[in-house]
């Protein structure tokens, strides 16, 4: 799966910002960049891992994952 992700420098307290605009709400920050990917790869397997249990409890199908 691909998602683009935007990444902005925190000028005031150091470190990355990072957001995944597809996935409202998704968000995580790193001392690197490198960091803040990972941390932004993480937040977005834990919101889609979260939406399909949401799915699955409100029996309104199961999410999947298709290319575009």
């Amino acid at each position: 799966m691909k998602l683009k992700v935007v990444i902005r420098e925190d000028k005031e307290d150091g470190g990355y910002n990072v957001s995944c605009p597809a996935l409202p709400g998704c968000h995580s920050q790193g001392d690197t960049i490198e960091e803040a990917l990972k941390n932004i790869r993480e937040a977005i397997e834990g919101y889609l891992e979260a939406l399909n249990e949401r799915a699955k409890e409100e029996k309104h199908g199961k999410v999947l994952e298709i290319v575009i």
